[in-house]
């Protein structure tokens, strides 16, 4: 990566760095700005609901109050079939029935059970008395519960079988003078009409909803989930607030939430749930008015989504582009089209170009670097052909230590094994044989013991000149070690095999015989063919020597592949 480039990730990265900061902080400043404002928004609704809610009950229920304390209907329950007191009990019904706000009320004697209703179209008029209740019937069983219960005031949520109807019940005890219970009177509110009015507004994200003290669901916008007829269901039967909620975390917090709030009138409680997958915060408070909890829940990604601050990250961002394009600007003019001048120059000095083209040198520090670098690279293009001719005689010499015979001047062992590999793969190529001819020198260490190593030396030097002086031009031969040698012919058959080594033979002799020490070779040779292994032509030619020698030494022996005797 060039300066440029670097400087410019660098920025950029201090940038996004910045950015990726920055994003952190308004993640979490949105949050807690959205956590507070839902928080007042729920309070604020709660407070609200609750109103609305109380506002719609509690004329209806300072009327049914008023209708319970009427004398003419305590009358009638002390004295139940009295005609004359029938007559203005129902007539006080009626009375009421035309000041309640669903025109429907109903009043049920704990005596004998009598239980009165008409309903707003009066269908009962004159027959207000609609049936007797009964302890043993299940359908009637609120009506004891509450007198068990003994509380002057119950709000429920009820279906009464016998008149085939559904409301927001009302009910308040009677009781005579002397406190004991008589009766209960009470009207009952539309459900349908009472769930779209109070409940079921239509506000995007809230979710309003009611429950008694148990967390029993009394009013909802679903009707699947409000628990009718709580008052006569056991535990673990009853519809719950906890059934809303995604987490047992979640239904536990809520259940005791709620319990913190009943001895805290007045008190708005929030905490964050889940409900269908989606973030909620949930807003409750008590109402000892009526002795249920209002709960509100507000979905806060649809009633205020993080997109309506997306124009404050949008401001961002285009500032700190304008920002990194005012640097970048900065950084090109003033450090950059210098340094990647010399950069460049620096590159083509790596890839060992020396020959520069003059570099700028502008009156600053860069300038002062450039100067520097030329005269560095002046010093290094004199230092680096020193060393490359130094490296090209170096490269000579141990060559030829590695591959030359100190002593003869011939190849060494380790040269003739890498021209063996060569002419083995040109054989295979060509589908053409190669001849290797095997000699040392007759009595060589007898030589050696009896004039001494110097002589021997002399020896083995004349034996490689005279092999040198024997072959052709293009032979290659080489001194396997102590007094063999090793030439190898290509190209080469049967007859320039045997006439090759006949003729080293000779001339060693022939020579030899014209100084002070006659000596004599024995020839092994071996005719070579495609798809022989080093090993084999190597072994093959050491027992055509070893025939030689057998067979009364300054001979010579040549075989091939089928260990025929060639000559």
């Amino acid at each position: 990566m060039n300066l440029k480039n670097r400087i410019l990730s660098l920025a950029a990265g201090l940038m996004i760095v910045a950015s990726i900061a920055t994003w952190a902080a308004y993640q979490q400043l949105s949050d807690n700005l959205i956590e507070r404002w839902g928080k007042q928004v729920a309070e604020i609704q709660v407070h609200y609901d609750s109103a609305r809610l109380l506002q719609s009950l509690e004329r209806e229920i300072a009327l049914a109050r008023q209708m319970a304390r009427s004398q003419a209907l305590l009358a009638l329950a002390r004295t139940p079939d009295g005609p004359l007191i029938k007559a203005a009990a129902i007539g006080e019904m009626e009375s009421f029935r035309n000041n309640f706000r669903d025109h429907s009320y109903f009043v049920a004697f704990l005596s004998n059970g009598h239980y009165y209703y008409n309903n707003t179209s009066n269908d009962y008029q004159g027959q207000q008395f609609r049936y007797t209740l009964d302890p043993n019937e299940p359908d009637d069983a609120w009506f004891y519960r509450l007198i068990d219960e003994g509380r002057d005031f119950h709000l429920n949520v009820n279906p009464d079988t016998n008149l085939g109807v559904t409301k927001l019940w009302i009910d308040v005890l009677m009781r005579n003078k002397e406190n004991v219970i008589v009766g209960m009177v009470g009207t009952g509110l539309n459900l349908d009409d009472f769930l779209k009015d109070i409940v079921d507004t239509g506000q995007q994200g809230i979710t309003t909803l009611f429950v008694d003290l148990n967390g029993a669901i009394q009013l909802y916008r679903d009707r699947n989930y409000i628990d009718f007829a709580t008052i006569i269901k056991p535990e673990g039967q009853k519809s719950t607030i906890d059934l809303l909620f995604d987490s047992a975390d979640d239904k536990r917090q809520i259940l005791d939430m709620l319990a913190s709030l009943k001895d805290t009138s007045h008190t708005v409680e929030s905490r964050f749930v889940t409900v269908n997958g989606r973030k909620h915060l949930a807003g409750a408070a008590f109402l000892p008015a009526i002795g249920w909890y209002e709960v509100t829940l507000i979905d806060l990604s649809t009633l205020l989504p993080k997109t309506h601050l997306w124009p404050l990250i949008a401001v961002f961002s285009a500032s700190l582009l304008i920002t990194l394009a005012a640097f970048h600007l900065v950084v090109q003019f003033r450090i950059l089209s210098p340094v990647l001048r010399l950069g460049a120059a620096v590159n083509q000095v790596r890839r060992g170009n020396f020959d520069l083209p003059p570099l700028a040198k502008p009156g600053n520090e860069i300038g002062l670097l450039a100067a520097d670098f030329e005269e560095m690279t002046r010093t290094l293009k004199h230092s680096r052909d020193e060393l490359e001719q130094k490296i090209a005689e170096r490269t000579t010499d141990l060559h030829s230590l590695a591959r030359v015979d100190s002593l003869t001047g011939l190849c060494n062992r380790r040269s003739l094994d890498e021209i063996l590999e060569v002419e083995i793969q040109r054989a295979s190529r060509r589908s053409a044989g190669f001849g290797v001819i095997w000699l040392d020198i007759d009595h060589f260490k007898v030589i050696n013991d009896s004039l001494g190593h110097q002589t021997g030396d002399e020896v083995l030097c004349q034996t490689a000149l005279w092999l040198q002086e024997s072959l052709r031009p293009y032979d290659q031969p080489g001194r396997w070690g102590g007094d063999e040698f090793m030439v190898v012919l290509s190209p080469c058959d049967h007859n320039i095999l045997r006439f090759l080594s006949e003729r080293l033979r000779q001339t060693v002799e022939r020579e030899s015989a014209n100084g002070s020490l006659p000596i004599t070779v024995s020839v092994g040779a071996y005719l070579c063919q495609p798809g022989d292994s080093a090993k084999t032509i190597l072994h093959e030619a050491d027992q055509a020597l070893y025939q030689a020698k057998a067979g009364g030494r300054n001979t010579v022996f040549i075989t091939n592949k089928d260990h025929q005797i060639l000559g």
